[in-house]
């Protein structure tokens, strides 16, 4: 009795830790609503939204040539960057127990492919290689972090009975490879469809994809257009299954590559010019370091970039990361029955699963563009946005997570069954889902500064805009250290409360 006393005891404080972090994380995001931007400053925007839908009922394609070439790019870029990330960050992978490769993968996943995008244009113009890097680079840091965690995971017991295993190269080739290569050909796979996502996106900066003549069409009100587009988009992502086969890969690589080659007429001048000056802070530029005037200039010179833009930058990027943070988990644990045979039936299960999967197509760059059409200029675009797209994500995961448990016969239904049977026996897998969703939320709510909201991104974007590049680089760099931060405190807690999670479908 003692035993199992003792049992009980672990399990209820294991319990009171997912409540007590759940509640504060729930206070957090309600203390920064107060300091949040939540105003609508359209005069009408149902009449917008009505316009919104009339277009979405009725597609126009103005022209067929250039819907098809940007469907091409788009698909170009992504099967481009996938790949080259894939290559680099097996390699990495490799070395993924060494502190510096690991700093090195978490500092290049830090960096969002838009702002890589503004960097390289800066470098490379509009140009396929622009496009190619700016998905391989932090695409390559994030498989690398996936790739080296399943090798570190395999179960390396079968190994022990191979005559070979004495000899690490051989010993990971024969053992450790195979057992981890399913799950990362499976996260590959869904990082390509985040590709394809980011390759539409990377038109809002100018490149020829999707993104371009959306947000070109959006922006004048054509939205009938916009609509053929858009279906153009999920189109290409909700037919993946079918025709990405592996025994077309091959195809599909040189079919890629000879359409869109990844090149740009690059000037070495330029780029040495733009590392060391164009990207150096002002007061150092042709200075003697390590002056006290040099110094003090500089510390001036930091101090008003600090106070003007990166701390309220900051500020507004974890206000608005946090409140999506705890929106995004609330609508997951509203749509998780969506995607649950518990809750539905065959057809209703397959409608609402078709529904998760539209909502977690649309890159939440397009949804807080769209909302910010209707709603106006503030936080609450971006925070519906980020909500519905990351929210279907973990909804939709959570939801397949439910085929696992195995309820009695005499359990409740409808809400019993939610709140008593099924939601405490999966709240911990929906919390390591959340937790390692949270920086790539925090990502996101930085790089929707583009689009006007006072993020960091909004303070990097106009740097660019009046080609301070120096200003430009510290703020990203600011961007990317508040993710890494953010990152860690998230895998602290997620080691803290014993919670495990599934990368491969992350």
């Amino acid at each position: 009795m003692m035993g199992f006393n003792s049992g009980s005891n672990r399990l209820d404080t294991s319990a009171q830790a997912l409540r007590r972090t759940s509640f504060w994380f729930a206070v957090i995001a309600l203390l920064c609503l107060f300091c949040a931007d939540l105003d609508i400053s359209t005069s009408d925007p149902w009449h917008e939204l009505g316009l919104m839908t009339a277009g979405a009922l009725s597609p126009s394609v103005w022209s067929w040539p250039t819907l098809l070439t940007s469907l091409a790019n788009t698909f170009a870029f992504a099967l481009q960057g996938v790949a080259l990330a894939a290559v680099v960050g097996f390699c990495l992978a490799l070395g993924y127990k060494f502190t510096i490769v690991r700093a090195f993968c978490a500092f290049i996943r830090s960096i969002h492919e838009l702002f890589w995008a503004l960097l390289f244009i800066q470098i490379a113009g509009l140009s396929s290689l622009t496009g190619l890097l700016a998905i391989a680079i932090p695409y390559a840091g994030t498989l690398a972090k996936i790739y080296g965690e399943l090798f570190e995971e395999v179960d390396l017991a079968p190994g022990d009975n191979s005559p070979a295993a004495r000899h690490s190269l051989i010993d990971f080739l024969y053992t450790v490879l195979p057992m981890a290569w399913r799950p990362m050909v499976t996260y590959t796979s869904y990082r390509f469809e985040c590709a394809i996502r980011s390759s539409a996106i990377l038109g809002f900066v100018g490149l020829p994809t999707l993104g371009f003549h959306l947000e070109t069409a959006l922006g004048e009100g054509h939205y009938s257009e916009a609509a053929a587009y858009f279906y153009a988009l999920l189109l290409l992502i909700g037919t993946l299954r079918f025709w990405l086969q592996k025994w077309l890969l091959p195809v599909y690589l040189i079919g890629v590559f000879y359409y869109l080659p990844p090149e740009a007429q690059i000037s070495w001048d330029l780029i040495v010019r733009f590392v060391t000056d164009d990207i150096v802070p002002a007061p150092l530029r042709g200075a003697e370091l390590f002056t006290t005037a040099t110094l003090g200039e500089f510390a001036n010179w930091f101090t008003l970039l600090w106070q003007q833009q990166m701390w309220p930058g900051l500020i507004n990027t974890v206000v608005l990361g946090q409140i999506s943070l705890v929106f995004t988990g609330l609508l997951a644990l509203l749509l998780f029955p969506l995607n649950s045979a518990l809750f539905f039936k065959r057809w209703g299960r397959s409608a609402g699963d078709g529904l998760l999967i539209l909502l977690r197509t649309v890159p939440e760059y397009l949804l807080a563009f769209v909302g910010l059409l209707v709603l106006g200029p503030s936080m609450l675009p971006a925070i519906l946005a980020l909500g519905i797209h990351n929210g279907a994500i973990i909804g939709h995961l959570v939801g397949r997570h439910t085929e696992e448990l195995r309820l009695r016969a005499d359990s409740g239904r409808g809400l019993n069954l939610y709140f008593y049977e099924v939601l405490p026996r999966i709240y911990r897998q929906f919390l390591a889902f959340l937790f390692y969703r949270w920086e790539v939320i925090l990502r996101e709510t930085a790089i929707l500064g583009i689009l006007g909201i006072a993020t960091l991104g909004f303070y990097i974007d106009s740097a660019f805009e009046e080609f301070r590049f120096d200003r430009a680089f510290i703020l990203i760099l600011a961007s990317a250290l508040l993710n890494i931060s953010v990152d860690q405190f998230a895998r602290r807690i997620r080691l803290r409360l014993h919670l495990k999670t599934t990368p491969e479908s992350l």
